[in-house]
């Protein structure tokens, strides 16, 4: 059986569509689902559509994007070159009234465990954890938070996404995959270009 799923024609849409949400941080905090993106929170289309622009940056192709989930969950990336599909799951780390006594790490592993506890692997099998930072006051490093991830990870990948900076009207986001294989965390920075129309992804590690 098919079941029909919602996509936007590029990332390039997809980004103007998302502008209101990201300029407005009340919403991602909080906001009420999309319905007609399956029921998705524009923190999760936000996250979905940084992984898809940090992981093209490294081709020269834009390859993967994302879909909504048919059956509720959080949205779908697609590599359209394979046609392999991995449903995400997501977490927030919330902002706080005292972010200046934040520790963004420990609440980052806190965020994950409570994810792998919640329905152990059958739950976990198969799916991407995306972690969105919306927590400020603190700085972290990808590489120690990786080094203490669950010795027993059920998802197939975690990724972090968090706001570094608004310079000049342009949003920074950091863009971390937690995939060591005898190296760096790889993690890349994307600027937003304060109108919207245009991002650019550098890789930083």
């Amino acid at each position: 059986m098919k079941y029909p799923i919602i996509r936007f024609k590029s990332l390039t849409v997809a980004l103007k569509e998302l502008a209101p949400f990201v300029r407005d941080g009340r919403h991602l905090q909080n906001g009420r689902p999309f319905d007609r993106l399956g029921g998705m929170l524009s923190r999760e289309v936000l996250a979905n559509w940084l992984i898809c622009a940090a992981a093209n940056s490294e081709g020269e192709a834009e390859y993967l994007t994302f879909t909504s989930d048919p059956v509720g969950g959080d949205g779908i990336l697609h590599d359209t070159k394979t046609n392999e599909a991995w449903p995400t799951e997501h977490v927030m780390v919330p902002m706080t009234r005292d972010e200046g006594a934040v520790d963004v790490e420990a609440r980052i592993l806190a965020a994950i465990d409570n994810k792998q506890q919640k329905g152990g692997a059958a739950y976990a099998r198969g799916k991407t954890l995306v972690v969105f930072v919306n927590a400020g006051g603190g700085v972290w490093h990808p590489n120690r938070v990786a080094k203490q991830l669950p010795a027993t990870l059920d998802f197939a990948t975690v990724w972090v996404v968090s706001l570094q900076a608004v310079e000049d009207g342009d949003y920074v986001y950091g863009v971390t995959n937690f995939h060591v294989d005898g190296g760096d965390a790889p993690t890349w920075t994307i600027r937003i270009a304060k109108d919207f129309d245009a991002w650019k992804t550098t890789r930083i590690q």
